[in-house]
């Protein structure tokens, strides 16, 4: 709650003034006193030019627009702040063109710059996975539908469960073809041969590898059963 009566302390005054004695001669004279933080305030703000938008007419020419719209810097400032809509030639401007003119229109500009190169560099990052069965499998996935292998999160996942239960370390030691030498390896357990024979470029040439593992199984699946998905059971 706020205070009453005469303890109450006075709101101070943006503008202090004092005054002091300044000796002319015989004669003193008794000058305000503005504090810093006054002098602050009133001092005048800088302006800033304003941007407008004009539209060319029939039988316009940059120079004429500048004339007649008094612009500082003549027609090369318009060009400078239209250049991307004007183009190369600064004699050719079609009527309905949209100008900016004003000392502000090139830094707005400059100021989108970056908004729009961030954007870019958005759109054009990597893409990043997990390094889990998840992000494996969806990894898998963007480099088979860049190489136009055919396959379902569903289909890889449901295999690799039957097959490794989604150890990228397995290795079947007990089989026909363990018993010939090349052991079953990795989340699709893929023998050697199978694996260099459909090993996709780009993934590493490595049987353990989980990515390249599942890339190289479902290049092999859609070759011989059409897809991946196909596949439910020992392929």
């Amino acid at each position: 709650m706020a205070g009453k009566g005469k303890h109450r302390r006075p709101k101070n005054n943006p503008l202090s003034r004092g005054f002091m004695l300044a000796g002319t001669g015989g004669a003193a004279l008794t000058l305000p006193l503005i504090s810093a933080g006054g002098a602050a305030a009133a001092a005048p703000a800088k302006a800033t030019a304003a941007t407008t938008t004009y539209s060319v007419a029939a039988g316009d020419t940059l120079s004429k627009i500048a004339e007649k719209h008094s612009v500082a810097g003549g027609w090369k400032k318009i060009y400078e702040d239209n250049r991307a809509a004007i183009g190369s030639d600064p004699s050719l401007i079609r009527p309905g063109l949209k100008l900016k003119l004003g000392g502000g229109a090139a830094t707005a500009d400059r100021a989108a710059a970056p908004a729009r190169a961030d954007r870019s560099a958005a759109r054009t990052a990597p893409a990043t996975y997990a390094n889990n069965l998840d992000g494996w499998i969806r990894q898998s996935l963007a480099i088979m539908k860049k190489e136009g292998i055919p396959g379902s999160y569903e289909g890889i996942h449901r295999n690799i469960m039957r097959e490794s239960s989604g150890n990228p370390r397995a290795i079947n030691n007990w089989d026909i073809n363990a018993q010939n030498g090349v052991p079953s390896k990795g989340l699709l357990q893929v023998i050697y041969p199978t694996f260099k024979a459909y090993h996709v470029a780009g993934t590493k040439f490595d049987q353990y590898d989980p990515v390249a593992n599942i890339v190289a199984a479902s290049n092999y699946a859609a070759d011989r059963y059409g897809s991946i998905d196909n596949v439910n059971g020992p392929y």
